[in-house]
């Protein structure tokens, strides 16, 4: 069994402004393509051979594997949660979490994005 590249469940431009086409066909027609295709040269006669991505991730791989199933996995994820016209306070249950937790949705994002910037790392 080969892993696939996953369809983005929405169009290459409909995130734009936010997230242009051009930024899509890099992280996702290549970056998350090239993931795919470098765990796929793996497999054939690896003990990996047949499992499927959640398998590879959960059975304690090497390192080349995990590397690349989990970062299919993480990109696979992370389009999963950006939609075309989404966005703005949340509601319901997190939104309730953000205000008993930060006051505001504006002081979260306050908070979230010093946080973020601080952090070392790529992503």
């Amino acid at each position: 069994m080969l892993i696939r590249l996953p369809d983005l469940p929405y169009a290459l431009d409909a995130l734009a402004p936010l997230v242009s086409r051009e930024t899509l066909e890099v992280h996702y027609g290549r970056h998350h393509r090239a993931y795919v295709d470098r765990l796929n040269a793996l497999l054939p006669g690896s003990r990996h051979e047949g499992q499927s991505l959640e398998q590879i991730i959960l059975s304690k791989p090497e390192a080349q594997f995990f590397n690349n199933a989990a970062q299919i996995w993480n990109h696979t994820f992370y389009w999963n949660g950006l939609a075309p016209k989404a966005g703005g306070e949340p509601r319901g249950a997190v939104g309730e979490a953000i205000r008993e937790a930060f006051g505001t949705f504006e002081e979260f994002k306050a908070k979230f994005s010093d946080a973020a910037v601080s952090l070392f790392g790529s992503g």
